[in-house]
């Protein structure tokens, strides 16, 4: 059941003073943003009229994730490319960053990845987030005609793939002999604007022991959504720091970001009628949709703006909320006017 306010509980029993000079520095380097989802058939006029939305908001980054169907009964929605939205929007906007949560590496060879990312990162003037992980989406891989090996050759692939683009954006020259890859010689300019290069971010859904060992070995930083509570999210900081540890790397210098499936109350009644709307029209109890979203980010701005506050001791450098669809443009106002405005 959710708290007074709302329906993620707070991790620690100690709240957080968000007056704190602590509490309020940290606040200072956090950076907050929205995913928006192509697959939910976004054109890029709407996709614009957010981002100038969002900057206004204080929600500094767009996110997109990186696929190429819903599925097979979508034949009439539009879904379109990350790569090419990225590319538009930074013209069409000067300020928002934008970040891909996450590209799939099996869809392109590293070498790709890293040119399309040093241009995207030029062509937005250093704007650039650049998010990748092992993909998952199997009906996907087998409609493109896409190889689709078990988990743990994909998440072998992904940490060469790392290798491969971090070392094309920083070398002269570079080369690699790897058990999935190899690359001789590869000569790419332009090299990215952001030095020494755009953070990569380790996506993951599942935050497995694999995942958080390529996040801590070669990532810059990690993304986990959408799943995870405080608690949840405390834990799995807590795992990667010994990881990180263990490969000799400070967790003071890695970023760490979750995304949140988020929707901002007004009030808590609002916020049970809409359970009991969205479980009748689904045709489930109330306890059954209660279960199915028992992680999301709901709650009335109180709620929400505490919760922020725990995130953040706990050392997110990026909150990322992804809103109702339909819902994109009063959620951005609720959540800049009433939560982030007032942090």
């Amino acid at each position: 059941m959710p708290d007074s306010h709302g329906w993620q509980v707070i991790a620690n029993s100690d709240k957080v003073n968000p007056c704190s000079t602590t509490s309020l520095s940290l606040i200072a380097m956090t950076g907050f943003g929205i995913q928006i989802e192509p697959q939910f058939g976004f054109e890029l006029d709407e996709i614009v009229k957010l981002a100038d939305l969002a900057v206004e908001n204080k929600l500094a980054t767009l996110w997109f994730s990186d696929h190429f169907m819903l599925n097979q009964d979508t034949a009439d929605r539009v879904l379109l490319d990350p790569w090419i939205i990225m590319a538009a929007l930074s013209q069409l906007n000067k300020e928002v960053r934008m970040g891909s949560l996450v590209f799939c590496n099996s869809y392109r060879y590293p070498p790709l990845h890293a040119k399309m990312g040093a241009s995207l990162d030029n062509v937005s003037d250093g704007r650039l987030e650049f998010g990748i992980g092992a993909g998952w989406k199997q009906l996907e891989y087998q409609a493109y005609g896409i190889p689709f090996p078990d988990d743990s050759v994909r998440i072998a692939q992904l940490a060469e793939a790392i290798q491969i683009i971090r070392g094309i954006w920083t070398e002269e020259k570079f080369s690699m002999n790897g058990d999935h890859y190899e690359v001789k010689e590869v000569v790419s300019y332009p090299k990215p604007v952001q030095q020494p290069h755009p953070t990569i971010w380790v996506g993951t859904m599942k935050a497995g022991p694999k995942m958080l060992d390529v996040a801590a070995e070669f990532g810059d930083g990690i993304n986990i959504a959408w799943s995870f509570t405080p608690g949840d999210t405390k834990d799995i900081f807590e795992r990667l720091d010994k990881k990180l540890r263990q490969y000799d790397r400070n967790p003071d210098e890695f970023k760490y970001s979750v995304g949140l499936w988020t929707h901002v109350f007004e009030t808590d009644e609002q916020m049970e009628e809409t359970i009991r709307q969205n479980a009748k029209s689904r045709g489930i109890s109330e306890k059954e949709y209660r279960e199915r979203v028992k992680s999301a980010f709901w709650g009335t701005p109180e709620h929400i703006s505490q919760t922020i506050h725990e995130y953040i001791e706990f050392g997110c450098d990026q909150l990322i909320f992804m809103f109702p669809h339909e819902q994109e443009e009063e959620q951005i106002e609720l959540m800049g006017r009433e939560v982030l405005s007032k942090l």
